[in-house]
């Protein structure tokens, strides 16, 4: 009798890794390693991809997900419908949309309207609810986050977190493809 035996997908994404590695390439292509992977197996995988590039093999990593390419790569290709709209490091693609900056903010208690309120504040150019919390894009983050807290001490609630941020790679993206989130119109099923 035989005994099967079955890896999961961190395994063989793993395996398929090692043997790419078993001829000691210069040059790996790697085409979404980690996709839908759990948290340590993408860990170990990243990890794998760093300790190669700094032995001086050159990874060519393909990857939807974004972050993932902002934290593992040193140049990044931005390929739009077949075309290549830029490539350089992560930083200096972010660097290409300066204007664009966020606050995150959450509040206690919650509240699903402070996003229409939230909307209402000078200097705020759009405003996403993400979780818990509210992202708010300006290009015065000083002055918004006065206003949040002032917002805060109206409305008789806490601000537990206050973080800005400058763009990100999917803000550079989405960008430099035109693409736009559309979130109006989209009806859910019961």
């Amino acid at each position: 009798m035989t005994k099967s035996t079955a890896f999961f997908k961190g395994m063989k994404r793993r395996l398929t890794l090692a043997m790419g590695l078993i001829n000691n390439p210069r040059v790996l292509f790697l085409d979404e390693p980690t996709s839908g992977l759990d948290v340590q197996s993408n860990l170990i995988i990243r990890d794998v991809i760093r300790d190669l590039n700094a032995r001086g093999v050159t990874v060519f990593l393909t990857t939807h997900n974004i972050e993932e390419a902002n934290l593992a790569c040193d140049r990044v290709e931005i390929i739009n419908r077949g075309r290549i709209a830029a490539i350089d490091s992560p930083e200096r693609l972010k660097k290409t949309i300066q204007s664009a900056q966020s606050i995150e903010v959450a509040f206690e208690p919650t509240d699903p309207r402070r996003l229409e309120e939230l909307k209402q504040i000078p200097g705020v150019s759009e405003v996403r609810k993400e979780g818990d919390k509210f992202r708010l894009f300006t290009e015065d983050p000083s002055g918004v986050i006065a206003a949040i807290m002032e917002y805060a001490g109206d409305h008789n609630c806490k601000v537990l977190i206050v973080t800005t941020f400058g763009p990100s790679l999917e803000d550079v993206f989405i960008k430099l493809t035109g693409l736009e989130i559309r979130t109006k119109g989209v009806s859910t099923v019961d």
